[in-house]
């Protein structure tokens, strides 16, 4: 193939898709979402980066267990201070997929529009899938990590401030994107609903599902246990889906199933508990 075949069989190319998953409150899972659906998507051969853009308060690299490799990060990138290459980094565990850290010590301020679309452009050229991992909130990280989304995942909890929080999340997607400004199909959102407890839904302590559907009115792309499973890989350094078997892994896997496209039957459920003999002779799954 000559040099002008290949590159004309690129342009022809489908450009990488960009998957916002973001939250109106903290604390309700959204980083240890964003690391299980990139690394979900890479074990399923899908080329896939995540980016971290919680500028200041960067815990991305850590969950993923790349932190100590990190050189460059997104805003030296942004700024001209390194190229995107030297910035990425590259998982050990799935040549598919990548990490494109962020700094800890610039403030959000450092986040332009024109430099964030510049590096998605440039990543969409050779990713399948750019997954932005956005801070919670509405202020200007969360805004420019959905701006030039194509889909959103709203990771929210069965508690009231979440959902409403998550509601107003909603909003912007609709509203405050590049798809909206200009007029185009609007940002496919689905909710994914974590720390998930039917102990406590049946003791009136959270809210079921399905009052969490109807206000937030859009489809539900997964449901995840509270889980053991999801703690203990975070503090090795490891997505969930990457670490031992477990109801949380299986959730996030059918979840990125659902992404896809698939048709994947809704599995709610909670970690059992181990009882006498498990105790004694090893930990349930």
């Amino acid at each position: 193939m000559t040099k002008t075949e290949d590159k004309a069989l690129k342009d022809k190319a489908p450009l990488g898709k960009v998957i916002v998953i973001t939250s109106g409150k903290g604390g309700v899972g959204k980083t240890t979402s964003a690391a299980a659906i990139s690394a979900a998507l890479a074990k399923r051969g899908h080329k896939t980066v995540v980016i971290d853009f919680d500028v200041g308060l960067r815990n991305l690299d850590m969950i993923m267990g790349c932190e100590r490799r990190v050189v460059f990060d997104f805003i030296n990138v942004i700024q001209g201070e390194a190229r995107l290459k030297q910035a990425l980094i590259k998982d050990k565990r799935l040549d598919t997929l990548s990490i494109l850290p962020t700094s800890q010590t610039r403030d959000k301020d450092a986040l332009t529009q024109d430099g964030v679309e510049k590096v998605l452009n440039e990543l969409k050229e050779e990713f399948d899938y750019i997954v932005c991992d956005s801070p919670a909130g509405i202020e200007r990280g969360a805004q420019l990590a959905m701006y030039f989304a194509d889909e959103a995942v709203v990771v929210t909890n069965p508690e009231v401030s979440s959902v409403r929080d998550s509601d107003r999340v909603l909003g912007l997607l609709s509203s405050k994107t590049k798809r909206a400004e200009t007029g185009g199909d609007e940002v496919k959102a689905q909710v994914l609903l974590t720390r998930h407890d039917q102990r406590r839904i049946d003791a009136g302590e959270m809210m079921t599902i399905e009052d969490v559907l109807e206000i937030l009115a859009v489809p539900l792309l997964g449901v995840i246990p509270e889980s053991p499973a999801v703690l203990r890989a975070s503090n090795v350094g490891t997505p969930v889906v990457l670490d031992e078997p477990s109801a949380a892994s299986r959730a996030y896997e059918d979840a990125v199933a659902r992404l896809l496209g698939e048709e994947v039957e809704m599995r709610i459920g909670n970690e059992k508990r181990p009882g006498l003999f498990g105790r004694i002779f090893g930990r349930s799954a």
